[in-house]
């Protein structure tokens, strides 16, 4: 049995006052050598009792994988991770594992688990450096011919790009049908450059291709092309249009100058980079003090760049510092780089000068209560004291709702919060249509999203042979 290790070995990170200065990536990841001695901490349990493959949305044989990376055999680490996931550069950066396969870890029972979403981005990043993921690659391109038929992806975010690519490791023609410019859903358009570099981002993309993925961008399925045009062409459709419709709060001043929701802000920063105006011609407005509103990893990012754009950035959470969603790792980071944190107050009005931009914003102070909500968190109350927070811009960051161009027509049948209704296979109210992600569940995680993905192309293949079987 392997000697158990209880610490692990830190990746290293750039120096705060380097990476505020910037948008490139804060954690530089492990070295080969770094790999290998975090890697001899696993504990090797047998796969079919790992619990850290049962907290993996996407079921990664994790143990298998770090066992490669002991014996120095990248390039089978690479293999078996594809097996599950095609996109572990991606996944190795943004998971918020410490709630998954590392939350599970049997190491963390006694000391740290094992930093296993660091190891899985080292396994993709050491193999694209150094040609061995070019290697694997054509061994799983031959087994994608696209005979077995055609389907048709909408929205190319985490769980479209997973259901595309599963099924085109099956052998399946996969067509993805993306709104924007740019493929990527929230990977593109949220998360900043300095947690997940668009470089990679593009060669993930890229890989997809390789297997035989088309990506048509500025398609709007429901506007550009209808379900049933789909349908006519397709064996199957897999709806994966996540949530990207903002929540927005209710309150006096909403519409004052300089408010902007999150997805708006990251938005022109991420995907039109803002941040590099004018030689981009995407400008955005940020004084000197910004107040973000929210506490998830939306709100950290938002913060984040903010101050990276020269503003003093305060967040403001209605409820405790143990009730933020946020990963630990991105408040950790927050509060490294100089974010100011402000908890229990719950906006009430947003103040505005003489020319209609925000000034202020005025809080309720709340307290919480014994009693918890559905999702286990604090319930809260006011308590009738009140303080104003200067601010000449704000960045709302309470959550997403599902986007509703596809749902429009009522054939799709959805729940009250929008989200699309499926049963245990995905499959919508429409014969043949499929979802997943954001869609069907809400904002969540980048994973949970690629577990649906993955979860539908099983579902899929299903269903076309047995379409098949049918009309034999």
């Amino acid at each position: 049995m392997p000697k158990l290790i209880k610490e692990r070995v830190p990746t290293p990170e750039r120096p705060v006052e380097e990476r505020i200065k910037d948008f490139k990536e804060v954690n530089l990841g492990y070295t080969f050598e770094l790999a290998k001695k975090e890697a001899e901490r696993c504990l090797q349990c047998p796969p079919e009792y790992a619990p850290c493959i049962k907290g993996c949305p996407v079921h990664i044989n994790i143990p298998a994988f770090i066992a490669k990376i002991k014996e120095g055999d990248i390039k089978g680490a690479l293999r078996i991770i594809w097996n599950d996931n095609t996109l572990p550069a991606i996944t190795g950066r943004v998971c918020p594992q410490e709630d998954q396969c590392e939350g599970a870890c049997v190491v963390g029972k006694v000391g740290d688990p094992v930093n296993i979403g660091k190891l899985e981005r080292f396994v993709a990043d050491y193999a694209r450096e150094h040609g061995i993921e070019e290697e694997l690659l054509r061994e799983f391109t031959e087994k994608c011919d696209g005979s077995k038929g055609k389907v048709a992806v909408v929205g190319a975010g985490p769980a479209g790009l997973t259901c595309a690519g599963e099924l085109a490791k099956m052998g399946y023609k996969v067509t993805i049908f993306e709104a924007l410019h740019k493929p990527g859903g929230v990977l593109a358009y949220g998360i900043p450059e300095f947690r997940l570099p668009k470089e990679i981002l593009d060669h993930e993309l890229k890989k997809l291709k390789m297997l035989g993925v088309e990506i048509r961008t500025d398609h709007v399925v429901g506007k550009t092309v209808t379900l049933d045009e789909l349908l006519q062409e397709y064996d199957a459709v897999f709806i994966g249009t996540g949530a990207g419709t903002p929540k927005l709060l209710n309150i006096p001043g909403i519409l004052l100058d300089r408010i902007y929701s999150a997805n708006e802000f990251l938005t022109r920063i991420n995907l039109m980079k803002a941040y590099e105006f004018p030689e981009y011609d995407t400008p955005i407005a940020v004084g000197k003090k910004v107040i973000v509103i929210g506490a998830g990893n939306t709100a950290m990012d938002a913060a984040r760049s903010a101050l990276r754009l020269g503003a003093e950035v305060t967040i403001a959470y209605r409820r405790g510092r143990e009730d933020m969603t946020a990963r630990e790792e991105e408040i950790k980071h927050a509060e490294e780089e100089g974010v100011k944190f402000e908890f229990f107050l719950q906006p009430v009005e947003f103040i505005g000068d003489e020319n209609g931009r925000v000034k202020a914003v005025k809080f309720e102070r709340t307290k919480p209560l014994e009693e918890r909500d559905s999702k286990g968190k604090r319930k809260i109350v006011g308590t009738g004291e009140y303080v104003t927070l200067e601010a000449d811009t704000v960045i709302i960051a309470i959550g997403l709702e599902p986007n509703k161009i596809i749902t429009e027509d009522g054939r799709l049948k959805t729940n009250p919060d929008g989200t699309i209704v499926v049963d245990e296979n995905l499959m919508t109210s429409i014969p043949g249509v499929f979802a997943g992600g954001d869609a069907i569940r809400g904002e969540a995680t980048v994973i949970l999203a690629m577990g649906d993905g993955k979860r539908a192309a099983k579902a899929i293949d299903e269903y076309i042979r047995r379409k098949r079987g049918q009309n034999s």
